[in-house]
């Protein structure tokens, strides 16, 4: 009897999600160079696929994994003759931001200098889902392929490699803090 009853507890806490409720919950939003797509996604489940345009040549948007710690309503670029960014998260210090763009013709293709453009309703979405769950429990992984579409680890594992002193994800030497 003591046995069953454990086994229906097990399955009641299994069933009830609470067991990765910590491990998911929050924000991934994926963007994939090559394809010019973000997907995003929301305590694990699928939200939303819009097309970006991210660094034109000489311009590049950053790859990596990143945590945004800082938004803006209505961004005004100091750097780029005052252009609008609506919407901005930022994820760099260097001012690397995820924002709405008026230029919606160019998305799907590179064309901004190192920002991912988004179209203004998409990033107004993003912006207020952001500001709901909170930019602690968002992660932004930026790839050029492939890694943009997989899930992103908790914590970076570290590999060790023969006779090489220990290192972790490659793409963490290019990420500008």
């Amino acid at each position: 009897m003591r046995r069953s009853t454990t086994v229906i507890a097990l399955v009641a806490f299994l069933l009830s999600g609470l067991w990765v409720g910590a491990a998911v919950a929050g924000i991934d939003i994926h963007i994939d160079k090559s394809s010019q797509r973000m997907t995003v996604a929301v305590d694990g489940v699928h939200r939303y696929t819009w097309k970006v345009s991210t660094g034109k040549a000489g311009y590049s948007t950053p790859s990596g994994i990143f945590q945004p710690f800082r938004m803006e309503p209505d961004h005004f670029s100091v750097e780029w003759d005052n252009a609008p960014m609506p919407h901005s998260i930022f994820f760099t210090y260097q001012g690397h931001a995820i924002h709405g763009s008026p230029y919606t013709r160019r998305l799907g293709r590179p064309a901004s200098h190192g920002c991912v453009r988004l179209t203004p309703q998409d990033a107004a979405a993003l912006y207020s889902l952001v500001g709901q769950l909170g930019l602690a429990k968002t992660k932004i992984v930026i790839a050029d392929g492939g890694l943009a579409n997989t899930a992103i680890p908790a914590k970076p594992r570290v590999v060790r490699k023969p006779n090489r002193p220990l290192r972790s994800w490659p793409w963490e030497k290019r990420r500008r803090d």
